[in-house]
């Protein structure tokens, strides 16, 4: 009697896991794999790496300072221009005072000439003193127009000065390394002592708090989507699968032939939609890469 008993025990454990491993495929709509926004942070000006205070696998914050850039050459060039500057605006307030002194004159040539052209009609004055009086109004009217192009010029180029003054400014703010976002660091390129250029890749970071979990469903699972819909994602755990809540961000407009990674055999030839969810991670146990699966509410509903 034990030999059958155990046999129909036996074959009764083996019907139930598959009926579970059944039903577990069954309520699968799609399968997947997890990605994040990976930001790559490069330099912004060329120099020696002074210090880049992260590593692979760091936490951290938007706007915190990681390292610098050397700024020596920057520094040098700015007390060059500022010396320029300095002595620009020297020159600047001297052609003023110049202007200054010549409108004066301008206002004395004028009266005088105004009053010898009364003494010669009065017939107390003569042509030649009539000539030198023009002659003084417009040697001082021209020496004035000179005078306030010259310092025309002047403004100009100290506006110039003003504008590489703060180029260099901003140059300097970027040679300090600062993380755009909060997030992870994923991989780093760089070490202390070696020369960059702007635009060479410093390090690459990604929020974590938050993954996209990247799906392929069927043409047929297309009705039954749509965006912002709530879903669940089921990930491994031990001997488990756990499921973690998410939100339909996106659904791609066309179709594309099944994705290697995730190809069967019967799915060689199918043609798939791509769909993006939205899943929290605040504790941070999905992995960017980890498969997953995709369970519809609906679909899970029903069944």
């Amino acid at each position: 009697m034990t030999g059958p008993v155990g046999l129909r025990s036996a074959a009764v454990i083996l019907l139930s896991v598959a009926a579970l491993a059944s039903c577990r495929k069954n309520e699968v709509d799609a399968y997947g794999n997890f990605e994040a926004t990976e930001v790559t942070v490069a330099a912004e000006v060329s120099g020696r790496v002074l210090d880049l205070r992260l590593d692979e696998g760091d936490r951290v914050v938007k706007g915190a300072r990681l390292g610098s850039i050397d700024t020596i050459p920057l520094v040098l060039e700015r007390q060059t221009l500022i010396a320029r500057r300095a002595a620009g605006a020297s020159r600047a307030r001297e052609a003023s005072a110049n202007i200054a002194a010549l409108e004066v004159q301008q206002v004395v040539a004028d009266r005088e000439l105004a009053r010898t052209k009364r003494l010669r009609e009065q017939a107390a004055a003569t042509s030649q003193q009539i000539d030198q009086a023009e002659q003084q109004a417009r040697v001082v009217k021209e020496q004035l127009v000179g005078a306030r192009a010259a310092r025309t010029t002047l403004t100009q180029e100290l506006a110039a000065l003003e504008a590489q003054v703060a180029q260099i400014n901003d140059r300097l703010s970027r040679s300090r390394v600062v993380s755009p976002l909060a997030g992870t660091v994923l991989t780093r390129y760089v070490e202390p002592g070696e020369y960059v250029q702007a635009g060479q890749p410093l390090f690459k970071l990604a929020s974590l708090d938050s993954l996209t979990f990247r799906a392929y469903v069927s043409g047929g699972q297309l009705s039954t989507l749509r965006l912002g819909q709530s879903v669940k994602v089921g990930v491994d755990r031990a001997d488990s699968i756990a499921t973690v809540p998410g939100r339909v961000t996106w659904i791609a407009s066309s179709a594309e032939f099944t994705p290697t990674p995730i190809q069967t055999r019967e799915e060689r030839t199918d043609q798939v939609y791509a769909v993006k969810v939205a899943v929290g991670n605040p504790d941070g146990v999905l992995r960017i890469g980890m498969p997953g699966e995709l369970v519809l509410e609906s679909a899970g509903a029903s069944q």
